[in-house]
């Protein structure tokens, strides 16, 4: 079973390596990849993909602009937050996950995913949240 690349234009990288243009330069990574019924898709932060730049006003806007982006590769791929069953967020401050409940809840709706959340140094600077997440086709 062959696996797809796909790719968002308007998402901007969060991690070290960037994506320019149409798709990845020089890199091995993807921002997701589909596998069958199964969409992986890497962590994704608070970067404006216009401006290439982490937006400002801390925990809580990065995870709106995170959860835009997650959306902007979900669509890319031909889905919805609906078919996301696992999510892992990544907190540079573990202490900042209460702060973002609200937003996450606002953005599942009435659909429930099995999450994670963890602590760890993001390898961009600024970067204090990033989203992972599977999601399943039918």
């Amino acid at each position: 079973m062959p696996k797809a690349n796909v790719f968002a234009p308007s998402v901007a990288t969060s991690g070290a390596t960037r994506e320019v243009g149409a798709g990845p330069a020089n890199s091995p990574l993807a921002q997701a990849i589909r596998f069958g019924n199964m969409l992986f898709v890497s962590g994704v932060g608070g970067v404006d993909g216009a401006t290439d730049t982490v937006v400002s006003g801390g925990v809580k806007a990065q995870c709106r602009m995170a959860l835009q982006n997650l959306d902007a590769i979900l669509v890319a791929a031909g889905a919805n937050h609906g078919h996301v069953v696992n999510l892992r967020l990544v907190f540079r401050h573990v202490a900042d996950a209460p702060r973002v409940e609200a937003i996450l809840a606002q953005w599942l709706g009435d659909e429930r995913v099995a999450l994670l959340c963890t602590g760890s140094t993001p390898n961009r600077a600024g970067i204090d949240l990033q989203i992972e997440c599977i999601a399943m086709f039918d």
